[in-house]
Formats: C-alpha cells, structure tokens, sequence
C-alpha cells in the first residue's frame, strides 16, 4: 500500500485519481481533514453527523465529529435541507435520511454535492464518498490512500490517544 501522495494533476487531464481513504475540507462549514473513504460500492455520499434537529423552514441543525478518536471536537452546522432520501446500508437495512449540499475540497478541487445525515460512530472515516460524488472528476486507486491529500503523521509510541480526551 502506497501512502505517498502523487504529484498534482495538471487541470483539463482528465479525472483525476484519489485513493481509497483521503482527507477531505468542507471549506463552507470551517471542517479540515475530515478523513473519507471512497466507496464506489455506494450510490450515495454519507456525513458522520449526530445530534440532528429538523428547523422550520426546511432547515436542519446538526454536528460533525472531526475525529473518530475524539467526538467531542465538533462542529456544528446548519444547512437547507435538499430533500428526504431512503438509503439502504450495507447491511441492508433502509431508512429514511436527510440529504443537504455540502462542498467538498478534495486535493485542489471543490465540488458541490448532496449527502446524507447519519451516524458513522462506528466507522473508521468520518465521511463516505459515493460514486454519485466521485463520478465524472475522480477515478478510484482501491490500492492506495491519501493520493490527494497528506497522510496522517505516524504517532510515536510516546503519543498514544488518550482514550479519555483530558489533558495530561
């Protein structure tokens, strides 16, 4: 498994390539490196959100974890709801969710697209990238990762999370 990110991509080169986990930016939202897994097995993009409250108005309020480590360092959002959407997950349950716009920066590139609310606590990533989100830009390497993005910086044994979050 290759970790190095490729040189940038010239633009008008066709799509471009991205691995199978990257760090993505919802620039709109203030989010950094929220880590996401391109999932060309899924139609649809998923956001790791929690603490969901439809709003008048067809507006919804909820938080983004950053951090699957540390789930108290998040943010919160509030966006128009674009419309209702019945997923079905991989295990093959459907239910109903909310679909909003979000922008999303992957590497150079910024793109608009719909994804659904739903907890990911259980995930490893954050965010899941669908083929409706990666189909006419990207192109995925499912042998590589952070081909657009930096890869997380090794911990040394001295670093170990902290399970508890508090400082030490």
């Amino acid at each position: 498994m290759n970790d190095t990110p490729d040189p940038p991509q010239p633009p008008g080169d066709g799509p471009r390539i991205v691995g199978y986990h990257e760090y993505v930016d919802l620039p709109a939202w203030g989010i950094k490196r929220l880590l996401a897994k391109a999932d060309t097995g899924a139609r649809s993009s998923a956001l790791d959100a929690r603490n969901i409250q439809e709003l008048p108005g067809e507006r919804v309020r909820f938080e983004v974890a950053r951090s699957r480590d540390n789930r108290q360092d998040a943010v919160a959002v509030e966006a128009p709801i674009v419309r209702r959407a019945s997923v079905r997950d991989s295990h093959g349950n459907t239910s109903e969710r909310l679909v909003v716009e979000a922008e999303i920066k992957i590497g150079d590139q910024t793109l608009k697209r719909e994804v659904t609310l739903v907890s990911r606590e259980q995930m490893i990533c954050r965010m899941l990238l669908g083929r409706q989100a990666l189909s006419s830009e990207f192109l995925v390497d499912s042998s590589r990762r952070f081909v657009q993005s930096r890869p997380p910086r090794k911990r040394r044994s001295s670093e170990a999370p902290n399970p508890t979050g508090d400082q030490p």
